[in-house]
């Protein structure tokens, strides 16, 4: 529960807090754009009529100041719109001469646009709290001019600001809430996302853990065919590879104990038998001596094959590369296996061509080996064929070996797994199963490549193909 608590965490931290960003920056944007559209619409409704009234009174402003102030307070009186604006007529003071709330409508306003429109000879507005009453309201100043320019007095209208105000903060309100409803659903529906998500990782979790404690093969079951899905196949494929491998593991632990057993029998078999024997014939014991001595060197030649896959895994399998001549290394290997092929009634057949094969660089003891293991596994696994041919051959630049016997072949659901390290199939014939493994490590160290397929005709055949002429 700790670690679904902190993917919440984080996907509050992380997505949460910028949707909630983005609802606040949209509210600001959209209150400024209400309250830009309100002002700026009153504004321009003011300015308007200002202007207009400006305009009649200019044909009194030539008169006598007498008429003048008459008819302002003439206009003041009559104003229509009196229950939301107040009219008001200024002098040069600053003092009001006339007003639509009466004759001393209130105290004089002391707001800046008063004088700056004295002095500019031009229109001001006026946003912001009445000095005298710290009401909000809107005002525009409009100068009232002779014709010889000079300023006579100022017409000002003036409306408060608190009605605006307040179906501004209704709508800002509304944005707000809005807002709120918007992040409420991102969240109510952010638990279902969630939850697809943390319920299948969860299960994966249970699995992992459950095959990192031994359970190899068990599967999880897929609900998504999406990422968590992909997951979940990688897991079940690594469940099964894990599976297998400790399979093969176990069985390459059997095999190698009974691979042990069987030489280590026979030589403390003879040698009891050498030892507690009086008097023996001198050809039992000369066949004791040469079984003890073949089992030896049996239990010599598996040491040998362990630690060189050991030392693959490790990274200190390494090559001792020299120019040498391949053909001449391939022929001896497989004139000396044949001698000792005959003895068990198996025909080692070499198919000689003319092809030139340069000299090319390799390790000739390890791909020896090679080719020892290759023909050995022919021996074991097709002897019952009785015959294995062998060849070495230059094609485009590789140096090619191909090895093939004539038994019953390999299974076909088995050749992609035969070079996988412990795997033995379903042979009964006696080996570690690391062979293959430790052959084609050798030849890919060469830049090559070790294949294996069953044969036209029946058998296995075994090909190497090695780089010729170019540096490892």
């Amino acid at each position: 529960m700790k670690k679904i608590a902190g993917i919440q965490k984080r996907w509050i931290v992380n997505n949460l807090s910028i949707v909630i960003l983005l609802v606040i920056v949209c509210i600001v944007v959209v209150s400024l754009s209400f309250t830009t559209y309100y002002y700026s619409s009153m504004q321009s409704g003011l300015e308007s009529k200002a202007k207009t009234t400006t305009d009649f009174f200019s044909n009194y402003i030539g008169q006598s100041y007498g008429e003048y102030y008459q008819s302002c307070i003439l206009v003041a009186q009559t104003f229509e719109e009196k229950d939301t604006l107040e009219l008001q007529f200024i002098n040069l003071s600053g003092r009001i001469v006339a007003s639509s709330y009466g004759q001393w409508g209130g105290a004089d306003p002391q707001t800046p646009e008063i004088q700056e429109a004295i002095a500019t000879k031009e229109m001001r507005p006026y946003v912001g709290k009445n000095p005298s009453t710290g009401e909000r309201i809107m005002a525009v100043s409009s100068p009232m001019i002779y014709t010889n320019g000079e300023v006579i007095g100022v017409l000002r209208f003036v409306t408060s600001l608190k009605n605006v105000d307040r179906q501004l903060m209704i709508i800002t309100g509304l944005a707000v809430l809005v807002g709120l409803i918007f992040i409420g659903l991102i969240m109510y529906s952010s638990k279902f996302f969630i939850r697809s998500i943390i319920g299948p990782v969860a299960e994966i979790t249970a699995t992992a853990k459950r095959i990192a404690a031994g359970s190899y093969g068990v599967q999880i079951q897929k609900k998504f065919d999406d990422e968590i899905g992909e997951l979940a196949d990688t897991i079940n494929d690594m469940s099964v590879k894990i599976g297998q491998t400790e399979k093969m593991q176990s069985e390459f632990v059997s095999s190698v104990s009974h691979e042990l057993r069987t030489p280590l029998t026979a030589i403390s078999g003879w040698g009891e038998t050498l030892l507690s024997a009086e008097t023996m014939d001198p050809v039992e014991t000369r066949r004791g001596m040469l079984i003890i001595l073949s089992e030896t060197r049996r239990l010599t030649a598996m040491v040998e094959e362990l630690l060189e896959f050991t030392r693959m895994q490790d990274g200190r399998f390494t090559l001792n590369v020299q120019p040498a001549d391949l053909r001449a290394e391939f022929e001896d290997t497989v004139f000396m296996y044949g001698s000792r092929l005959k003895q068990e009634g198996i025909t080692l057949e070499y198919l000689e061509n003319d092809d030139e094969i340069p000299e090319i660089p390799c390790d000739v003891a390890r791909l020896r080996q090679v080719f020892l293991n290759i023909l050995d596994n022919a021996a074991k696994h097709g002897g019952q064929g009785q015959r294995i041919t062998a060849s070495i051959s230059y094609e485009e630049g590789f140096v090619v070996i191909r090895i093939r016997d004539f038994g019953p072949g390999i299974p076909e659901d088995e050749l992609p797994h035969v070079k996988m390290k412990f795997y033995k199939g379903s042979s009964t014939a006696r080996g570690s199963g690391i062979g293959l493994a430790v052959c084609e490590e050798i030849v890919t160290m060469h830049g090559g490549t070790l294949t294996l397929e069953n044969a036209d005709g029946g058998g296995t055949l075994v090909t190497v193909r090695i780089p010729g002429g170019e540096a490892v």
